[in-house]
Order: structure tokens, then C-alpha cells, then sequence
């Protein structure tokens, strides 16, 4: 198996596009790799590829040997690969349907050579539809789920619906994590719950599963993120990082690594 020697995989889903699980799955690594760990960054979204974007890839292709493929090697030394790597240009549209979608899918999961890693992220498509069920059931002891969610009710109660997929497939849920919960206003400093509170821990309480924690919409992150720099190493000193180094912490509480 390509992942045998992954010592931890972590799959960041979300029930609704739109609420930051790319950009959160690529921070998470990379904050992984700042912390010493032997890191890769497994972008299964086959139509919304955006990995490469986001760690500043784009144009990268892979080496294969054989039928074996070499993921490329990112920012910190992080192991990627991304549909995104395979399109000759990145805007190219994936017209792909079903059957084509799940033997990338297979693929992409047992042929890419990872060698040794502490950590594996992976980046789901978003919904809870076939893709889903095919990637969970065919990834090998998964360490955990991370759901992603913001704070409207509608993307709630998608993550509740993803909630639900994972727990019937019997897959371990390490927490939710609550994306573009306030915005502070950089004037006067006051902090605004622009999409409503309470909803995705309410949900976490539910379904008894951890409240990860939230982060804030911050307009820098969109604008690093756009330029292909991880915020969580440009804004160092900012209160999205150190929140984001709090979700981390939880995390890695969680895999037993702190």
C-alpha cells in the first residue's frame, strides 16, 4: 500500500464548498511541517483543485516511475499532489464523469509514493456524495475527520449532514472547526458575528463529537492565500495564527504528538 508508511492521516471535510477547507488543510500541514514532522498534503478534490494555488505550485508536475507517482515537494519540504498538477492549465475545467472520477480517485490514493510521513492531509471534495464514501472506505486507517464549517446555519447543517456520513461509516471524528466565525473591524477593534454564533457548537454538543475552536474571517488570509503564501507563516504574529495554532495544538493533542 502507498500510505503503509503514513503514521497519521487526517481528512479535513466539509458538507459545503465556500467555508475555507482547502485553505485550512494546507495550513494545517504546513504547520505540521514548522513542528519538525515529515509532511504531505493528499488534494483529492478531482473538480476544485486548489492545493498548488495555495502553497504557491502552480506550473509543478509530477515525476512517475513506473506506475508509481512522485508527489511534488512544496513549501518546508511538504509531499503534494493534486489534480491540479495534471491539468495543462490551471482554469481547465475536469469533465469527468462517475466511473472516470473514482479510478483518479483510486489512484491517486494507492500509486502516489509517500514513503515515510508522521502526517497526512487529506483535502476532500466538498458534500457528503459517492467521492466521499469511495475516498473514506478506501484510505487505510484514517487517525481522524476534521469538518469544517462556518457559522450560517445552512453550512451547519451540511456539516451536521457530513457528520452523520462519517459517524455511519464508523470512521474516528476528531472535531469540528468553526471558519470566518467574527470579524474585528481594523478602525475601531470591534468584533462582529457577521453570519450568526452558537450553531456548530451546538451541533459539535449534538453529536457528541469536539468542538475544535473557531477562526476569524480575515481579510489577509484571503489575499496570502490568493498569492500562494500559508498565512500561518507570513502573519506570525497575528490573532488568526494564533488561533489557528490553538486548532493545531488540539489536534496534535489529540494524535498524541504534544
Amino acid at each position: 500500500m502507498a500510505m503503509k508508511k503514513v503514521k497519521h492521516k487526517i481528512v479535513v471535510l466539509s458538507g459545503k464548498g465556500g467555508v475555507g477547507k482547502t485553505t485550512i488543510a494546507t495550513n494545517l500541514a504546513v504547520s505540521f511541517a514548522e513542528r519538525n514532522l515529515a509532511t504531505g498534503i493528499l488534494d483529492v478534490d478531482i473538480y476544485g483543485p486548489n492545493v498548488p494555488k495555495l502553497l504557491g505550485l502552480e506550473g509543478q508536475h509530477p515525476h512517475t516511475d513506473g506506475e508509481q507517482i512522485e508527489p511534488v515537494v512544496g513549501p518546508l519540504g511538504i509531499k503534494v499532489m493534486s489534480m491540479g498538477f495534471l491539468l495543462r492549465h490551471e482554469d481547465d475545467a475536469v469533465a469527468w464523469r462517475g466511473p472516470i472520477v473514482a479510478k483518479a480517485i483510486s489512484q491517486f490514493l494507492g500509486n502516489v509514493r509517500w514513503d515515510e510521513l508522521d502526517m497526512l492531509v487529506v483535502d476532500l471534495p466538498p458534500g457528503t456524495g459517492d467521492e466521499i464514501l469511495s475516498i473514506l472506505q478506501l484510505i487505510p486507517d484514517i487517525t481522524g475527520v476534521v469538518i469544517v464549517t462556518t457559522p450560517q446555519e445552512v453550512a451547519v447543517l451540511d456539516a451536521r449532514r457530513a457528520t452523520q456520513l462519517v459517524k455511519k461509516m464508523g470512521t474516528p471524528i476528531m472535531g469540528i472547526i468553526e471558519n470566518m466565525a467574527e470579524f474585528t473591524c481594523p478602525s475601531c477593534g470591534e468584533s462582529h458575528r457577521l453570519y450568526g454564533e452558537g450553531a456548530a457548537e451546538d451541533a459539535a454538543k449534538e453529536y457528541e463529537v469536539d468542538y475544535l475552536g473557531s477562526l476569524p474571517l480575515d481579510p489577509d488570509i484571503i489575499k496570502l492565500s490568493d498569492s500562494g503564501t500559508p498565512f500561518v507563516t507570513n502573519q506570525k504574529d497575528s490573532l488568526s495564527t494564533a488561533a489557528f495554532e490553538a486548532l493545531v495544538e488540539r489536534i496534535s493533542e489529540k494524535v498524541g504528538l504534544s
